[in-house]
């Protein structure tokens, strides 16, 4: 297992894993399949290259099978927060310790900012794996959200964690 920070030449990859992940677990990501099916290569490109973003990306040999998004917040007020978005690991990669080396790499270029004291996450309520996850690198529920994201006529619920670096 490779990781590395994506850059411009992964976009055409990293498209395909996040369309994926939103038709697989429309339930973990803000985003619909519908919303971003259309988006071209360079709108991704655009997306990985933005500043105060780092998109990791796990590499078993050439296959992309897992990312993450650490994005800084930009504000001079909030500059010493930082978010996680895009968690997701391919079915066939998950529960071999890549989701906790995407978010381990994650944590450490925060840390390697100057500045950045704080890490927030949502999660799904109904995600105990991820939720396992999390708080065995030291994330925090600091809050709950209901309905935050609505599926047809499903509503699912979130919590909110925070890790002080």
């Amino acid at each position: 297992m490779k990781l590395i920070q994506l850059g411009a030449q992964h976009a055409e990859p990293y498209r395909h894993i996040r369309l994926e992940a939103l038709q697989k677990n429309p339930e973990a990501f803000g985003s619909s399949y519908e919303e971003e099916k259309d988006r071209t290569v360079e709108d991704f490109k655009h997306r990985i290259q933005a500043e105060n973003v780092y998109t990791i990306g796990a590499f078993k040999e050439e296959t992309l099978v897992g990312i993450v998004t650490l994005v800084r917040e930009p504000k001079r007020k909030m500059n010493h927060r930082a978010s996680i978005f895009a968690m997701y690991v391919t079915e066939e990669h998950r529960c071999k310790g890549t989701g906790r080396k995407l978010m381990e790499e994650a944590i450490n270029i925060a840390k390697s900012h100057s500045g950045i004291e704080q890490i927030y996450l949502s999660v799904v309520t109904s995600n105990s794996a991820a939720k396992r996850l999390y708080a065995s690198l030291g994330f925090e529920i600091y809050g709950q959200e209901k309905h935050a994201l609505k599926i047809g006529h499903t509503y699912f619920d979130e919590e909110h964690m925070v890790l002080f670096l």
